[in-house]
């Protein structure tokens, strides 16, 4: 069976410059949040890709799902950043690396 994992890819606003800590402890609250459910298998900041500002790869039955998690991110309900959500077709031992 396909096994797929989903990618929210964070973009910066033109706001992100204006940042606020409050708004930085709500992310990290999220992540954490998140992390505890069983519902992130990594996150990350990018660093060298302007306009990016980081990922997670979330753990989730369903895209609806991942879109939920998504909408509900601080970054972006604060309007700092927008997102991208993609399709990750895992492959891995299990699957033979999608041979």
């Amino acid at each position: 069976m396909e096994k797929l994992m989903y990618m929210m890819m964070i973009e910066k606003s033109r706001t992100y410059n204006k940042l606020t800590k409050k708004a930085v402890t709500e992310h990290v609250e999220n992540v954490r949040r998140l992390d505890d459910e069983g519902k992130l298998e990594i996150c990350g900041v990018f660093k060298g890709y302007p306009g990016m500002a980081g990922m997670y790869i979330l753990k989730t039955d369903s895209r609806e799902e991942a879109e939920d998690i998504c909408s509900r991110e601080p970054l972006v309900i604060g309007g700092y950043a927008t997102y991208k959500l993609v399709e990750l077709q895992v492959a891995n031992r299990e699957n033979n690396y999608l041979l």
